[in-house]
Order: structure tokens, then sequence, then C-alpha cells
């Protein structure tokens, strides 16, 4: 077997069926317990269901997107240092279209299924001005939080991620035919890269940057709204995607493949897992101390129940495995360099973030009713089952390496 090709262990085989399989009797406990298909009026059995499905496939659909946002950023910044493993988050990023019709699905299911318990704008009756149920604050905002323009804006979004994440992959993958490039053909490949790569940012500003978060998460607390969330949103997906490629590579690795990889290339991944550690502890702080220093009513309410009621443990958890944890292993250059307790921080990162996640949709959703037993973890297994599943695929089917890569050399000699 060359080195450049991956061939799926038993055990990666055992574990991804293993996860799938506990994923799929988790789905269909609660198909059966909870009730999920009708109309939901209130906090009811269903209203779990959705939540926990809302809360995964977005989560893991921005961790995947994750991934090409990184090669995009680093393709922008003809950065070199990542090429020697840079098939790794190609084949993360290509778990997007299976994870984004999955997530369509759920969405789509939640704004017309008539589940106003998780969405309250997709209810009529809160436009209607003879109602009692008239709500003036959702009626200034139904030109953005409507069903139509929701399904459309998500339609677009997810649809031109898969577009443009393929196309940036298809061209890695044509690098490989034939021999090194000549200086010209190096030349306008790259340019072509950055031209898909910088439509790519483009796009991605708008949708996670701003708009994405705003509809399928922060609408869940319609009559909150902060100017950070994006940002927060975003923070929270891309450090828990820099965990999942460490992660990957780090298994590779210990495989004896992804020969060019050394503790340089770690250590950087490392520290972006760092860095966008702060990054997510400074808008964590930021947001909550602004609105504390404010002391809005309509502001301080998304809070209240995180803070005062019973999400007050997730909620300091959340900081403490997010920040603390991050902070105190993190910042010595040895522990990014240490293969086994970067392997543990990643899995902790990515935890720790799914919480952030869970905290963020279910306060809003189930109230004080929300908890966290087989169905939330079994759901989640699920998730990391089709990851697992997919970026095996991918991985066992293109070479592990962009051996034509123009940057490759100086991947190769990177010191840090």
């Amino acid at each position: 077997m060359s080195n450049h090709s991956f061939e799926l262990p038993a055990g990666y085989k055992k574990w991804t069926i293993g996860l799938i399989v506990a994923g799929v009797i988790a789905l269909l406990y609660g198909a059966i317990a909870y009730h999920p298909f009708g109309h939901s009026e209130g906090i009811t059995d269903s209203t779990r269901f959705w939540a926990v499905l809302l809360q995964n496939s977005v989560f893991w659909l921005l961790i995947v997107n994750a991934s090409m946002f990184f090669i995009c950023i680093t393709t922008l910044a003809w950065g070199g240092w990542q090429v020697a493993f840079r098939r790794v988050p190609e084949a993360i990023s290509s778990v997007l279209p299976v994870l984004g019709i999955i997530a369509f699905v759920v969405l789509m299911a939640i704004v017309w299924g008539g589940h106003h318990d998780i969405y309250h704008w997709t209810d009529n009756e809160v436009y209607n001005k003879s109602s009692s149920l008239y709500d003036k604050i959702l009626d200034g905002k139904h030109g953005f939080l409507n069903p139509k323009f929701f399904t459309i804006w998500s339609v677009i979004t997810i649809g031109l991620w898969w577009f443009l994440g393929q196309k940036m992959r298809s061209l890695s993958l044509e690098s490989d035919k034939g021999g090194p490039m000549d200086y010209e053909t190096a030349k306008k490949w790259n340019i072509t890269n950055i031209t898909y790569g910088s439509a790519y940012l483009i796009f991605f500003g708008l949708t996670v940057g701003s708009t994405i978060p705003w509809l399928w998460l922060m609408s869940i607390d319609a009559h909150w709204y902060s100017t950070m969330f994006s940002w927060y949103t975003f923070a929270s997906s891309f450090v828990s995607g820099l965990s999942l490629m460490a992660l990957f590579v780090i298994f590779l690795k210990n495989r004896g493949q992804l020969e060019y990889v050394t503790d340089e290339h770690l250590h950087d991944i490392g520290k972006f897992m760092f860095a966008f550690s702060i990054f997510w502890t400074y808008l964590w702080f930021s947001q909550y101390m602004l609105i504390w220093y404010a002391n809005i009513p309509e502001e301080t309410g998304y809070f209240k129940i995180r803070v005062q009621g019973p999400f007050r443990g997730i909620f300091f958890l959340n900081l403490i495995i997010n920040f603390i944890c991050p902070i105190l292993i993190l910042m010595k250059k040895g522990s990014k360099r240490n293969w086994t307790l970067m392997t543990f921080m990643a899995v902790l990162i990515i935890f720790g973030h799914w919480i952030d996640f869970w905290q963020m949709v279910m306060p809003g959703t189930l109230k004080e009713n929300a908890h966290l037993s087989f169905f939330e973890f079994g759901i989640g297994a699920l998730f990391v089952g089709i990851i697992m599943w997919r970026v095996g695929v991918y991985l066992t089917k293109n070479p592990l390496l962009a051996k034509n890569h123009p940057f490759l050399k100086e991947s190769i000699i990177h010191h840090t």
C-alpha cells in the first residue's frame, strides 16, 4: 500500500457502524416516544425531538463547513504550511452535502410543520392585529422572519456552500493529474483557486458571519437579538472544526500516513485551536457583559434563564471547558506538540461547543424541561458516525497528498 493511499482499518469501520447504529436507535426511540409529527402548541415531547435534531444538524453542519473555510482562508493567504495535510479538511468538507440535506429537512419540517414551539414566528396569529396572540415585535420583523424567506435563503446557502466547496475540492484533485506544474500552470491554477476561494469567503461572510445564525438559531428567541451572535456562533463552530481536523490528522499520522506532517504542523493547528478558544471567550464575555451592563429587559431575558435558571450549571461548564481548559493546557508550546494531549483537547473542545450549541437551543424551546440523556447523546453519535463514514470514503478514494501542489515544498520544510 502506498503511503499516500488509505485503507479503512477494521476498528474505524466498527466505530463508524457502532455510532450510526446507536444513533439510529436513538432516533427511532425519539420517533416513538416523543410523537414528533403533527402540530405542537406549547412545550411538548415533540418539542424535545425537533430541538435536539435542530441543535445537532446545525452544529455538525457548521463544523464540517469550517474545514472549507480553513482551506479558502489559507488559499487567499498564500499559505503553504497546511498542504501536507490539505486532504484532511477536504475530506471533512465533503460531508457537507449529506449534513446539508439532513439539516435542510429538519429545518423545513420545523418551519412548515407547524412547530411554533421551536420558531414562534411561524405562527400566523402573531401577525394578526385582531388576535390575542398579536406580537408587535415579531410583526416588525416579519419581512425577515417568515417561512418563505427562511426556505429560499436556506436553499441558496446550503447550495452555494455545496457548489463552491465541491469546486475547491475538484481543483485540488485535478492538480494530481500529470507531473509537477511549471510556473505558468501553477500561477493559473493558483489564480483559479483564489477566485473560487474568494467567492466562498464572501458568501461565508454573508451566511455564517451574519444571516444564517440569525435565522437558524437566534430566531428561536425572536424577541432577543445580539449583533455579536453570528461571530460568536462562527467562533464556536470554527474552533470545533479545527479540533475535528486535528483528530483526523493525528489518526492518520498514528497509522503511518501523512509522512510530511510533523510536530510543526500539529503545533500550528494547536495555535489556531488556542487562538480561537480565546476569541470565542472574548465574544462570550463581551456579549454577556454588554447586555448585563445595559440591563435592558428585552435583552437580559435571554441570559436570565441561562444564568439564574436550570441552565446555570451548563452555562458555566461551557466556559470552563471552552476557555479555562484551553488556556491552561494549550498555552504551552510543548502541549501543542503532544499528540495524546492534543487528541484529548480536540475531543474536549468539540464536546464543549456541542454543549454550547445545546444551551443556545434548549432554553428557548424546552425552557426548564430540558435535560441530557441517551436521546441527546445518541443523536450526537449519529452525526459523528455519518462524518466518520463520509470522511473515510473520501480518504480511501483519493490520494492523501496533494503531490503537485505548488506549495508542497514549503509545507515539507515548515518550521515554527
